[in-house]
């Protein structure tokens, strides 16, 4: 079974970055496609970010395009997601999680990490 452990979240000021990193440990996840999901005090959980496990397709929700990339190392089993230009609004726990290629949903989750930027 694999298990994903988030890393790198933190208290940054507005214009800052930060890089998130999900580490599977167990089976190999390159059969996995791998998202970022957030979800902040009050809201839904959204998904942020996302690639193919050959790494050739990502997606990006339109609030992070052009400041968030998403990028995975399959030799290292470890998916990262590189935060640049961080709003406020971008506080929220933020998740790693994969889904298998021939699955419907994400099934594998991490525990979640911390990601608080303040004005």
């Amino acid at each position: 079974q694999v298990q994903l452990v988030e890393s790198g979240g933190g208290l940054v000021q507005a214009g800052g970055s930060l890089r998130l990193s999900c580490a599977a440990s167990g089976r190999t996840f390159s059969s996995y496609r791998m998202g970022w999901f957030r979800q902040a005090p009050g809201k839904e959980r959204e998904i942020v970010a996302s690639i193919s496990w050959s790494g050739g397709t990502t997606y990006y929700a339109d609030s992070v395009k052009g400041r968030f990339t998403i990028s995975k190392d399959n030799a290292k089993n470890t998916v990262y997601l590189q935060m640049n230009s961080l709003k406020p609004e971008d506080t929220a726990v933020y998740y790693c999680a994969g889904r298998y290629v021939t699955a419907a949903t994400y099934g594998l989750w991490g525990q979640g990490t911390q990601v608080t930027v303040s004005s």
